[in-house]
């Protein structure tokens, strides 16, 4: 939700009479019978727009950037950490950090805590148009994040550390508008398949293999790019990645342009791959014989480092040398 649908509903709830607007809302039919009994109409109709638009920033949570962070070197006591303890913590500590800041946190059904911070400064009240929205599994070491500043960053990540029991938090280099495809990547919520020398299960699977026009040495070549295609990438439904991006920085190499190749200053350039859905076109690619299998590894690096974001020098892919901020 844009901030002008924000001040939209912001607008129409102020001019809603305060006795119309439980029957308002429930002939709007928009909301869950969870939710409308999770409404307090004896709040302020402030506190009401807040929570309204909380619940659709939760049950949408894919019409905004989400970036993931990684919680690194844990404590002894890390993954006995609880809500109620994690809820104070984390309040307490960014609480000092901060002056005004306004900050709900929610479990939600699938076990995820949904935190909304509404961000001040010394001289201003939060402002509750524009929040951040952290999403954190306890007893895991990720966070996902989104309506973050570079300048909040480290308050956030603060708070985070030590309301986990963690050491430090890392950027994950991952990034996706749908927070379940970033979610699934990194847990690995997703169908995997692994070599075997026996794929009988993938070859019922693929219609191209089964298809008794085809001889059978086509289709052993089909079923072999299909089972190395799948282990590369994923069986089944795959996370809904929208792009991958490589940062190259290494030495030129061509043996045809002297000029270039005998510069010592690294040769930089970044290279995107973008889709509707990455994971399942570049599986497409390797099944088809588009392209060629096994697959480049720095393309399979996509699922099995759970990254979308590399730097490619001499030594190799790596992590980032500068960590990714997120967009004001």
């Amino acid at each position: 939700m844009d901030d002008s649908a924000r001040r939209l509903l912001q607008r129409l709830i102020r001019r809603i009479p305060a006795q119309m607007l439980k029957p308002t809302l429930d002939k709007w039919d928009r909301l869950t019978a969870a939710h409308r009994q999770s409404m307090d109409f004896t709040e302020s109709k402030w506190a009401l727009t807040e929570k309204l638009l909380a619940i659709y920033v939760i049950e949408n949570p894919d019409h905004s950037m989400w970036y993931a962070l990684q919680l690194v070197d844990p404590e002894d006591d890390a993954h006995s950490v609880e809500l109620t303890q994690f809820k104070e913590q984390f309040k307490s500590h960014l609480r000092e950090l901060i002056r005004h800041v306004s900050i709900k946190i929610k479990k939600h059904t699938d076990e995820a805590v949904w935190i909304r911070i509404a961000w001040g400064d010394s001289f201003s009240r939060p402002n509750h148009l524009k929040p951040t929205y952290v999403v954190h599994h306890l007893q895991t070491p990720y966070v996902f994040v989104t309506s973050l500043t570079s300048k909040l960053k480290p308050l956030l990540s603060q708070a985070l550390v030590l309301s986990t029991r963690y050491q430090a938090i890392k950027d994950a280099s991952l990034s996706a508008r749908k927070l379940t495809a970033i979610r699934d990547l990194l847990m690995r919520q997703y169908q995997q398949v692994f070599p075997t020398k026996y794929p009988s299960s993938l070859v019922e699977n693929n219609q191209n293999a089964s298809n008794i026009l085809i001889n059978k040495e086509q289709a052993e070549l089909a079923a072999s790019r299909h089972q190395k295609a799948c282990e590369a990438f994923g069986d089944g439904m795959l996370p809904q990645l929208q792009s991958a991006v490589y940062k190259l920085e290494t030495k030129f190499r061509d043996h045809t342009n002297k000029t270039m190749t005998e510069r010592e200053e690294a040769f930089r350039c970044v290279v995107k791959f973008a889709s509707t859905n990455l994971l399942e076109s570049l599986r497409h690619c390797a099944s088809s014989g588009i392209s060629s299998t096994p697959g480049t590894s720095l393309l399979s690096s996509i699922p099995l480092k759970g990254r979308n974001y590399f730097v490619i020098t001499d030594n190799g892919p790596g992590p980032s040398s500068q960590t990714r901020q997120p967009p004001n």
